[in-house]
């Protein structure tokens, strides 16, 4: 069984001081992804809190001052138009945040199977890519997006690629998940 991935911190992707509109249940809610491992949680916020969209919150088992309860994962057809169009802009910022874990995650990954790697995983990324990419990151491990992208002149842009990849996760669209949790 996979281990349940813990978030400590999440963004708020938008509040909903009503909950949602076709439920009876009518406590505020608000719908937030996961710093670490781009979890989409619903969560409850303390009487009388508003979160705001982008807002960073303490999710962790500590005493969380602005967060009552974690209502649990959600999939993400239940994310609101609203946190749909925010997700977009939220995990650009993440990805910018972490560059150092993805760049290090492309220097070290592997094969998923015979026939498939990794970083065949990521939209534009083909045998022909994959095999650049091995071949330099053997030469000398990379530093940046920005390198990999300098001296792989012919390769997408490899922070786009992440996005991409991160963003098609979480809508559920392939069964192999390598970038989040």
């Amino acid at each position: 069984m996979r281990e349940r991935k813990v978030e400590e911190y999440g963004i708020v992707l938008d509040f909903l001081p009503n909950g949602h509109p076709e439920e009876r249940i009518t406590q505020p809610i608000a719908q937030v992804i996961g710093e670490e491992h781009f979890t989409l949680l619903e969560i409850v916020p303390r009487k009388g809190i508003i979160l705001n969209q982008g807002e960073r919150v303490y999710l962790g088992p500590e005493k969380r001052e602005r967060v009552h309860h974690i209502i649990g994962r959600i999939k993400y057809e239940k994310l609101t138009s609203t946190a749909k169009l925010e997700l977009q802009h939220v995990v650009e910022e993440l990805v910018d945040k972490k560059e150092k874990e993805f760049v290090n995650w492309i220097n070290t990954c592997g094969a998923i199977t015979m026939r498939l790697h990794q970083l065949e995983l990521l939209p534009g990324i083909g045998k022909k890519h994959m095999w650049e990419i091995l071949k330099e990151r053997e030469k000398q491990p990379f530093q940046s997006f920005k390198e990999i992208n300098e001296r792989i002149p012919s390769l997408p842009d490899m922070r786009k690629l992440i996005i991409n990849r991160i963003i098609l996760e979480l809508k559920g669209e392939d069964r192999y998940k390598v970038l989040t949790g």
